[in-house]
């Protein structure tokens, strides 16, 4: 498979364990890029293993815009079907192709030799082309462990990442289905998220969720945070005695909803309750968290 003739993202594709022979261009009638030739654009279908799940209507008039000001500046991969062709990679130009109504597009068309290829080379081109949200770039990560047998080193390769970022999305997986919709959604990012991912509880990862959105965190207080809930230190001073069950669980809540280090700390009936921050600028956040309303 050329690198030069598939463009950005698929010179990376590496061979599942079982060999296969590489694709190659079987189509050549553009003067302009070798390799590419013209295809219009109702002969092609998509693919029903596209990786993407969410085709965000906005972006895609904003593509259809920069399509009908430039054209198709990279050309979409397809691979012949029956009646036609089915697309390997490029849905969203073909979508945006298809709102402006064009009769053709400029496209590669390989020689694939089966759906597994086809899947392997569809994810791979989006996941290095970026288009992927965190989400669907985990699953896309996961779908080549689990169906091709892939190790995290052949796909941190494949798609020219560290074998810890790789594990890093897969970890995503195991958050909560609310919480993952959020980062799907592009309410948390991946720093949150990946914060998160550092809880075992599934009631600690929404509840820090929701703070996150609440309180707006940055990256480093939602760590911090995160630091705090799961590893809290038993402070005792003198005579104080140390909290029973439902004054750690007050704390914990208030830690939440602060976003910082609450102690509570009781003599008798009586005590008081420990507010930590670190900065001029956090003091600020809890001043105007603590007098809102």
């Amino acid at each position: 498979m050329s690198a030069d003739r598939l463009g950005r993202g698929l010179e990376a594709l590496i061979r599942p364990k079982t060999e296969r022979k590489k694709s190659q261009i079987v189509r050549s009638a553009s003067p302009e890029k070798p390799g590419v030739t013209k295809i219009p654009i109702k002969s092609i279908k998509p693919n029903p293993k596209q990786p993407r799940r969410d085709f965000d209507e906005n972006a895609l008039a904003e593509l259809a815009a920069s399509i009908k000001e430039k054209g198709v500046v990279t050309p979409i991969t397809v691979r012949e079907a029956d009646n036609g062709y089915e697309l390997v990679a490029g849905e969203r130009r073909w979508r945006a192709a298809k709102k402006l109504r064009l009769r053709a597009i400029p496209a590669y068309v390989v020689v694939i030799k089966n759906d597994a290829e086809m899947m392997e080379m569809a994810l791979i081109e989006n996941i290095q082309r970026e288009n992927l949200n965190p989400i669907e770039e985990a699953t896309a990560y996961r779908r080549l462990a689990d169906e091709y047998g892939l190790t995290q080193i052949e796909i941190a390769q494949s798609v020219g990442k560290d074998r810890a970022t790789v594990a890093n999305y897969q970890r995503l997986l195991n958050l909560p289905g609310e919480v993952r919709a959020d980062v799907g959604a592009g309410l948390l990012t991946m720093g949150h998220a990946r914060a998160l991912a550092g809880l075992t509880d599934a009631r600690a990862q929404r509840h820090v969720c929701r703070e996150i959105k609440v309180q707006d965190l940055s990256v480093r207080e939602t760590e911090t945070l995160v630091k705090r809930i799961a590893s809290p230190k038993a402070e005792r001073t003198g005579g104080e005695a140390a909290s029973d069950v439902h004054t750690r669980a007050a704390e914990d809540r208030l830690r939440l909803a602060l976003g910082t280090k609450v102690r509570i700390v009781r003599r008798g009936k009586s005590g008081r309750i420990e507010i930590n921050f670190s900065s001029e600028t956090e003091l600020q956040r809890l001043f105007e968290h603590m007098t809102r309303g």
